[in-house]
């Protein structure tokens, strides 16, 4: 894989901090794909929620800051890990092509805005674009063959649809290419992939997202599933961190792991566990790391010792 490309990675303020194991996965999984990127200079917070809840023009200056920021680096595209903040990033690019907004936002910015922004996209759909299934397939030490893996996207990452441009918003399915690239064969058609998991109400309204992510936790227990794949840092947390206050709600007990996609990637290509910040989970992975190693042994020892 190689590109001219030049490209912009913005990590969010989650990655610094409650989900430093999505930066961790994501940055060693670009690594060994050979995906290039140089974090922006001096970025700041995309709003989140609470920025544009309070005012449009003010979350689309605290974006629109960052893409020139981007733009001043040189690059062609911003890539963010993070749902939430490629939404903002997005929303804010698309509204600044208004004139009457862009000259609103621009009084709120050190200099007026560039005329053209550079795209944001995800740091899935940037292994997707430049990297095809046997890109990914020729870097895979131990594959995730026998793993029942259910993916979960979340309400943002496909909707809205003409904004995200993540395929069908309701079924969206590169999460189960990357990993069926990296062997994967048990990967579920998880009906919930796309429900809310309660997002930032966990705090305001903490009964709402117990119950929220109770069902979500809930329906990949009953079917079976040895993990929950996700790729965005406030459902991890809500369906990790949080679990425990599901059960609660829900009367029910689950314990199953929550990993990134890119840590399920980076178990594939060989990568350390800690390397992949396996160790920062609540509901220990050690199972899934055991169970994907035995089962790549036996697949050897049945191959007399030539499988990979």
């Amino acid at each position: 894989m190689s590109t001219s490309m030049k490209i912009g990675y913005y990590p969010g303020c989650s990655a610094k901090g409650s989900s430093l194991d999505y930066e961790l996965s994501s940055s060693e999984v670009c690594r060994i794909l050979g995906i290039v990127s140089s974090e922006i200079d001096e970025w700041n917070c995309c709003g989140s929620t609470p920025a544009h809840a309070v005012s449009t023009e003010l979350s689309a200056a605290l974006c629109t800051r960052n893409l020139v920021q981007a733009t001043k680096q040189g690059a062609d595209i911003v890539m963010t890990p993070c749902p939430s903040c490629l939404s903002n990033l997005r929303h804010a690019r698309e509204r600044m092509q208004n004139p009457e907004f862009k000259k609103r936002v621009d009084e709120l910015l050190d200099e007026p805005a560039p005329e053209v922004l550079p795209e944001a996209t995800s740091v899935m759909q940037m292994i997707g674009k430049l990297c095809s299934a046997e890109d990914i397939k020729s870097h895979v030490r131990q594959s995730l063959a026998g793993i029942r893996i259910a993916p979960y996207y979340g309400c943002l990452m496909s909707r809205p649809a003409e904004l995200m441009n993540f395929g069908d918003p309701e079924n969206p399915t590169l999460m189960e290419e990357l990993l069926a690239a990296c062997g994967a064969d048990s990967v579920l058609d998880f009906p919930l992939k796309t429900e809310c998991c309660g997002a930032s109400a966990g705090i305001p309204h903490r009964p709402l997202t117990s119950v929220n992510s109770g069902r979500i936790l809930d329906v990949a227990v009953k079917m079976e599933a040895d993990c929950i794949c996700v790729c965005c840092p406030l459902c991890q947390m809500n369906l990790d961190l949080r679990q425990k206050q599901a059960e609660r709600q829900v009367n029910a007990k689950f314990g199953i792991p929550v990993l990134y996609y890119t840590q399920l990637m980076g178990l594939a290509f060989g990568c350390d566990p800690k390397t992949l910040g396996l160790n920062k989970l609540i509901v220990s992975a050690d199972r899934i790391v055991d169970r994907i190693r035995a089962l790549n042994t036996a697949r050897k020892e049945a191959q007399g010792g030539n499988a990979a």
